[in-house]
């Protein structure tokens, strides 16, 4: 379970091409990303328009499915907060920078848990004036041996408290039995108290139906989805776990989770994209992941 840290460069390298474009045209704003992105000057120098573009080459619609998931999460962390929740715990946190640019409280204690490598990797990018680093707890987690629910409890988590707890693109990486043992540990340690349950998934139907995936004319659709399969599968990424809507929601409610909203590209699309001018055309829209709340 998220041993690998490719997939953390491959995020934070589409955050810093968003952070590239003009504030009124811009999702999200992610001023550390750059730290984490081999090649982060050469991408400055070439700018969004051209950064999207060569993305688009690769795969279209695959910045706006990795920036929308990652507004999505932030606008949930913020509602979160807003509505009481006192602590944030970011499961597979990779290079996620959440907690120093959302302008957190700092009565939020963040908890990021992780394999110690990838931590110290981290921690080396970061610097003492990035804002919040004194709230946030690092809990290294070896996750072959050691329970998530354990170590979290011994670095100072509070079962009395709200909570919202983020998994983000990781469940494909891991087995079905590992990501329900992550569910039903977050939900041990929030049974005398509210807590919100975020996972992102890949549809089942990448394997099944693989035009269903995608938006109405999409390009080669069966082909891209084999290729995505396949480049994961070299660097040693290999997706393991593929959900259907029903399996997902299933697993939450074995676990006290009440399923809440169940999203995707083609929902987001006209939220985040129209309104600064960006509206993807239908054939270029990915469905293939899907983006969940669970309240518990």
């Amino acid at each position: 379970m998220f041993k690998k840290d490719g997939t953390a460069q491959g995020v934070a390298k589409q955050r810093l091409i968003e952070t590239l474009a003009p504030s009124n045209k811009r999702i999200i704003s992610d001023p550390y990303a750059e730290r984490f992105v081999f090649g982060a000057g050469l991408i400055k120098l070439m700018g969004h328009p051209f950064a999207v573009w060569l993305t688009e080459q690769f795969m279209p619609g695959f910045h706006e499915h990795l920036i929308s998931r990652t507004r999505f999460i932030d606008d949930l962390v913020k509602k979160s907060v807003a509505n009481g929740i006192e602590q944030y715990v970011i499961l597979g946190a990779g290079y996620d920078t959440r907690a120093h640019r959302l302008g957190l409280p700092s009565q939020v204690k963040i908890f990021e848990v992780d394999q110690p490598d990838v931590q110290e990797r981290k921690r080396t990018k970061l610097t003492k004036v990035v804002p919040n680093i004194e709230n946030v707890t690092y809990v290294s987690v070896d996750f072959n041996h050691q329970s998530i629910s354990e170590r979290l409890l011994l670095a100072g988590f509070d079962q009395t408290k709200a909570t919202l707890f983020t998994l983000e693109g990781v469940s494909q990486y891991i087995s079905k039995a590992a990501l329900s043992l992550t569910i039903a540990q977050a939900a041990a340690l929030t049974t005398n108290n509210h807590s919100t349950f975020f996972l992102s998934y890949v549809d089942k139907n990448l394997d099944d139906d693989p035009s269903a995936c995608f938006g109405k004319g999409y390009p080669k659709a069966s082909k891209k989805a084999e290729m995505i399969k396949s480049l994961s599968a070299k660097v040693g990424e290999p997706w393991v776990s593929l959900f259907t809507a029903q399996e997902i929601e299933k697993l939450l409610s074995q676990h006290g989770f009440s399923l809440q909203e169940n999203t995707t590209l083609a929902d987001l699309n006209t939220v985040y994209f129209t309104p600064v001018g960006r509206t993807l055309p239908e054939h270029h829209i990915l469905k293939l992941e899907h983006f969940v709340i669970a309240n518990r």
